[in-house]
Formats: C-alpha cells, sequence, structure tokens
C-alpha cells in the first residue's frame, strides 16, 4: 500500500468551514489533455502563475496528487478547495429544448454560466444539471459565454459525447446566432474574415486580430432590420460563423466597426474592460453598453445526430430583453 505524504489531498465528504470544494468531471472530448492545459481550459481567467499554485497545493482526487503533466481522461473527478467568497447571483431556470437517449438541447439563460470557474462555483449549468438529475445524466459539448443566452447541446452517453466533439472540430455543426450591433450596416450581407489569436499574459480570456500569429476566422452576416433607440442607430443581425473561434462574433464585429450591443470587452469603447475588470465601472459607461449583458444569442443549431446520423436543428426565439430593446422598452 502507497503511504500517503502529509501534502497530499485526502478524500473528504466536505471542505471544512469558510472553504468550499468546486466538483469537475473532465469530458469526453479532452481525453489525453495534460492537467494544467485542462485546468487552464476551464478556469480562464486565472493567470498561468495561479493555476500553477492551484496545482502546486494540491488538487483533492481520490487522495493522490495531480501533477501539471498528468494525462486526464474521461469521467477523471476532482475537486479544487478554495476559501468562500460572495458568489453573484445566477439564473436558475434551465428550460429544455429537446431530449432522447443521446442529446439533452438546452435553452441558457444569459447570465448562467456553463462550468464552474474561480469566480462561479454553485451557479453554472453544469451544477444545475448535477442537482436535478444527477452526476451522469449530460455533459455539456461546447461552450457559451456566460453572458450569451441560447442552445446549448449536452451528449447523455460517452459515445454521444465523443461523437459530438468531434462534430465541433470538423466543423459540422452549423450555428446560427441573432446580435444586436451599434449602427446601420450598408450593406445587408456582409462578412468579415480577419485571424484571432488568444490574448494576452494580462487578459488571457480577450482575443484579439492578429495577421501574423491568428487563425483563419471568417464570419457572414445578415442585416435582418435596422432600427433608432433614443436618435441613435442600431441592426439585428443574423451571424453565420463558419470558423468557431473563441469570441469570434463579438471580435468580429468590432472589427467591421458595429460593435455589440452591451459588450464590456470588444464594445465602442475597449477601455471599458480595463474598468469592469477592477469592478469599478463607471455609470456613464454603463448607459454607453446600453445593455446589462451583450446582445448576443445562440438562435439556432444544426448537427448529425450521435446516434442515428441523421441531420437534427433546434431553434430558440429571441429573449424578452433583447426583444424589449429592439421595440424601445426599458430593459431591467
Amino acid at each position: 500500500m502507497r503511504e500517503q505524504s502529509e501534502d497530499t489531498p485526502t478524500p473528504s465528504d466536505g471542505a471544512p468551514e469558510g472553504y468550499v470544494d468546486i466538483p469537475f468531471v473532465v469530458e469526453p472530448n479532452y481525453a489525453g489533455w495534460r492537467f494544467d492545459r485542462y485546468l487552464s481550459e476551464k478556469l480562464r481567467r486565472l493567470t498561468r502563475e495561479r493555476l500553477h499554485g492551484i496545482i502546486q497545493r494540491g488538487v483533492l482526487c481520490e487522495g493522490r496528487r495531480l501533477k501539471p503533466s498528468t494525462p486526464v481522461y474521461p469521467g477523471l473527478s476532482f475537486r479544487i478547495r478554495r476559501p468562500v467568497s460572495a458568489e453573484p447571483e445566477t439564473p436558475t431556470t434551465l428550460p429544455t429544448i429537446f431530449q432522447d437517449d443521446w442529446l439533452l438541447v438546452l435553452d441558457k439563460p444569459a447570465g448562467l454560466p456553463i462550468h464552474p470557474t474561480a469566480r462561479y462555483h454553485k451557479g453554472t449549468l453544469v451544477t444545475l444539471l448535477r442537482e436535478r438529475f444527477g452526476e451522469a445524466f449530460a455533459e455539456p459539448a461546447h461552450r457559451l459565454d456566460r453572458e450569451t443566452s441560447g442552445l446549448v447541446v449536452c451528449g447523455r452517453t460517452t459515445e454521444a459525447c465523443r461523437v459530438l466533439g468531434r462534430l465541433f472540430v470538423s466543423r459540422d455543426v452549423h450555428k446560427e446566432y441573432l446580435a444586436v450591433c451599434e449602427g446601420h450596416p450598408p450593406e445587408d450581407l456582409f462578412h468579415v474574415d480577419a485571424p484571432i489569436a488568444e490574448g494576452t499574459e494580462l487578459i488571457r480570456i480577450a482575443v484579439r486580430v492578429d495577421a501574423v500569429e491568428g487563425k483563419e476566422s471568417r464570419t457572414r452576416f445578415e442585416v435582418l432590420e435596422r432600427f433608432t433607440r433614443g436618435g441613435e442607430p442600431f441592426a439585428l443581425l443574423r451571424c453565420y460563423p463558419e470558423t468557431g473561434r473563441q469570441h469570434q462574433i463579438r471580435i468580429h464585429l468590432r472589427e467591421a466597426g458595429f460593435p455589440l450591443v452591451g459588450d464590456k470587452m470588444y464594445g465602442p469603447d475597449p477601455g471599458y474592460f480595463d474598468r469592469f475588470s477592477k469592478r469599478c465601472l463607471e455609470p456613464e459607461a454603463w448607459e454607453r453598453l446600453r445593455l446589462p449583458r451583450h446582445a448576443l444569442h445562440a438562435a439556432r443549431i444544426s448537427f448529425p445526430h450521435p446516434g442515428t446520423g441523421t441531420v437534427v436543428s433546434f431553434d430558440s426565439q429571441l429573449p424578452e430583453d433583447l426583444q424589449d430593446f429592439i421595440a424601445g422598452r426599458t430593459v431591467t
């Protein structure tokens, strides 16, 4: 029997007072990844130094320590212990669009993170799924930003998750978004072809357009409606991402000169994100943002069913807050 060192995490029935254990279960599409790379994907806001510190302090995993180079596998479960902090409130509704033995398709509300992060550990889509249906009921096959509303596809079996992961990587998943942007694009149809690179070490979750280091990224846009609100121009767009880069639609709209309404990171003034990240967004900045969240909605998704191979499609209507904005009504 292997002797357990004093600094090796041990299984427990719960965290001590003042601490919380954040649970993680590795999804099939991350099979074989290094543990530090997997954790970096899940906790994108943290710097490499902070992630390294978390791993060095020990990760709770069945009485053994996970090293940065440890390969992860589907179903591997571990917990990260952290001090309890005030967690922002998040939505608790989780409307179901479709369910069978292979799939669960949800209509995620804006403001709900998909996975636990450094800031959110209880109020997440994954946590709600496990609380309501059990540990192994379903796992999200892709991600949406916390503020983005709309369709999230989950796999209900290991094989379904594997197939869905391959479909997303091979671009066999067709996605359409609805977005409200600033300004009136002159053309009814336009596209942006601008390579996207990952963010800096200082702001890891942001991306940038970079012709040298960026990866090919293309988005087509269709103007559905031009309207004014308070005498200022806006437009409702349907967006067709031809590649699947992080924050692709958001940064491509800024590149086109028609930033997403409510976007703190890629909005009309890039300085807003710096102030927001320090939690001191000025009142005039909120007014300029127009909405408390960015106006992006995952409205349609189509892909071959992982069990039958038949193409299935799912739709989600534009949520009420964005409808109210377009209609000129007060948005709460």
